[in-house]
């Protein structure tokens, strides 16, 4: 049974949101393992909450592919096998392609600068090896580049899978040489959005998702 201790209040206004980006960051950092079952009165005594707000933010978090709802089971968080990567990587590899290709053409210059900005504080993180803030700042400038695109179909078929992806690169260890690799695409990437170049930087973002791929392949490849 739950104790004053062990609560942890949310904000009322926004119960199934701020719930959903707690629950987001557990399930990313493995806090919550993935096929892990999710208890939804447990959650509701941590948070001093209800049970229909941790439903609603749990369908969020079905929505973007991190939890799988079962009729008559509940909520478990999603697993990864090879054939969901293999799938769902090349769809979001043409997403972010197209996405790049109409933010090269439609991004204002205050939003170009504003994702450079992002990216010089990426690479500071970089710098100090610092994984998770990377991770971070690097969602936050694939998400203002596709913002930029200003397409809202675009934007909710990437939103669908977006979670699929990050569950999976979170889940994988990168190699110095790979960071490195994924840093050097990043420059590319801004380069590209600068000179206005919307053939390049889709290109560059496709080959960066077929890289990520690879690395997160490699992370889940069996061991001898």
């Amino acid at each position: 049974m739950s104790t004053a201790h062990d609560i942890e209040p949310l904000a009322r206004q926004t119960l199934p949101l701020a719930l959903a980006d707690r629950l987001r960051t557990l399930v990313l950092d493995g806090d919550l393992a993935p096929g892990a079952r999710i208890n939804e009165q447990a959650l509701a005594d941590r948070f001093a909450i209800s049970r229909t707000p941790v439903r609603e933010a749990l369908k969020l978090l079905a929505a973007e592919g991190l939890v799988v709802i079962t009729p008559h089971r509940g909520a478990a968080v999603a697993t990864l096998s090879e054939a969901e990567l293999a799938d769902a990587f090349p769809v979001m590899g043409a997403l972010e392609a197209l996405a790049g290709e109409l933010a090269a053409k439609r991004a204002t210059d205050p939003e170009i600068g504003q994702i450079e900005a992002l990216h010089q504080r990426m690479l500071a993180y970089y710098a100090a090896r610092d994984l998770a803030s990377y991770f971070a700042v690097n969602q936050q400038i694939h998400a203002a580049i596709l913002a930029a695109a200003r397409n809202d179909t675009l934007t909710q078929h990437a939103n669908q899978l977006a979670g699929r992806v990050r569950l999976a690169r979170y889940r994988a260890n990168m190699s110095d040489e790979r960071w490195a690799q994924a840093v050097a695409e990043h420059e590319e990437m801004l380069s590209a959005l600068k000179a206005r170049k919307a053939s390049t930087l889709a290109r560059i973002l496709k080959a960066h998702l077929d890289n990520k791929l690879a690395t997160v392949r490699e992370a889940l490849a069996p061991r001898n």
